[in-house]
């Protein structure tokens, strides 16, 4: 079968963990809006359909349309050996990606604490703000679990010894924070050790080593959910 992802062709943003995915499970898919446009992922959202996705994000895989990242991993992840076999470990890894979420939603909101619609230099005083309390609540917060069940995983991932989607999700999460705040990253990183490690595992695994040197892989900028913004990486 060969995937269908629906995203916007010029950001990683939360298309990027199912990118992660497919690339690491080597399955043939297509980025339709950066071969074929955006028009193309819009006329899929204005489809009438009894199952329409809210958003982008949005996987076809045969006539089957999944929206909603954790879920699209959900999905991919026992098709493609990126979760475990067994029901209560497909939850719990699921679980784990709906807390990424979490997180994920956190990170965009430094940036546009009062809102997507206003520009940030609308919202600089609210941001540096928000960010503060982000780098001293909520990163510690966060990843400070996610270090504690690698931890205690008895192995290189987050469920043991082999890899899942969430490992995929958390390397993600590592390169997005360098980018967006690499003085407050270097500082925070002695802090989860286990995590950095994780990142450079996930980044010497040869399909995603493969995929990080390609142009298949967007890079960071401005208009994603990691931003850099000088004023608030102080």
């Amino acid at each position: 079968m060969r995937y269908e992802l629906y995203y916007w062709p010029m950001i990683q943003g939360r298309g990027e963990y199912v990118r992660l995915a497919l690339e690491e499970a080597g399955a043939a898919y297509r980025d339709v809006a950066r071969e074929e446009g955006i028009a193309a992922m819009t006329a899929m959202l204005e489809a009438e359909g009894a199952t329409p996705p809210f958003a982008p994000p949005f996987l076809k895989a045969g006539r089957l349309v999944i929206g909603q990242t954790a879920n699209i991993l959900f999905f991919l992840g026992g098709r493609h050996g990126l979760a475990p076999k067994a029901e209560a470990g497909q939850l719990w890894v699921h679980q784990l990606q709906l807390t990424i979420t979490d997180f994920v939603v956190e990170v965009h909101d430094t940036h546009h604490p009062l809102g997507p619609t206003l520009y940030y230099e609308d919202q600089r005083a609210p941001a540096k703000k928000r960010t503060a309390e982000f780098w001293s609540e909520r990163v510690p917060k966060f990843l400070g679990y996610f270090e504690r069940i690698l931890a205690n995983s008895g192995g290189a991932y987050i469920t043991g010894r082999r890899l899942t989607y969430v490992d995929l999700s958390l390397f993600q999460i590592i390169a997005g924070l360098r980018y967006a705040f690499p003085s407050r990253m270097t500082a925070f990183e002695r802090n989860v050790p286990g995590l950095v490690a994780l990142h450079d595992r996930v980044a010497a695994r040869p399909n995603i080593s493969a995929y990080l040197a390609s142009d298949r892989r967007i890079p960071f900028n401005e208009d994603g959910i990691f931003r850099h913004y000088k004023a608030l990486d102080a």
